[in-house]
């Protein structure tokens, strides 16, 4: 039984983009949903998909690889875990490897990048980090 369930997809797309897999699968739940629609949104996942039957349902992700065939993911680091939530203020928000990388929020406007939360003017759940 996985008990963060975020930290298990987190580690599913690193262990495939250092395994070259075109693809990664796990299971399906709204907020890995919202994650990688995320992912995708900004260029780190090429497509998303739900799959499956009735009652096992998995989302499927297509990563993406730059030009010396390395993953456009290479460090994930999982910030608010669940025996410790991190919350940060929109004044708090700040860039991930001097702009580099990408901070994924929870907020009340839903997952959002660093940046998107900056520009909605929002704080939230620190949930991970990448670059």
């Amino acid at each position: 039984m996985v008990t963060d369930p975020i930290s298990d997809m987190i580690i599913r797309i690193k262990n495939a983009g250092y395994a070259g897999k075109k693809t990664v699968s796990f299971p399906y739940s709204k907020i890995k949903y919202e994650i990688a629609k995320l992912l995708e949104r900004i260029n780190y996942f090429a497509d998303v998909q739900k799959k499956g039957r009735k009652n096992i349902k998995l989302i499927e992700g297509s990563i993406i690889y730059n030009e010396e065939g390395e993953p456009a993911i290479s460090e994930i680091r999982r910030i608010s875990k669940p025996g410790k939530r991190v919350y940060r203020k929109l004044a708090e928000i700040h860039k991930i490897r001097n702009g580099y990388g990408v901070a994924v929020y929870s907020t009340v406007k839903g997952i959002l990048s660093d940046k998107e939360a900056r520009q909605q003017k929002v704080g939230g759940e620190v949930l991970f980090e990448f670059w």
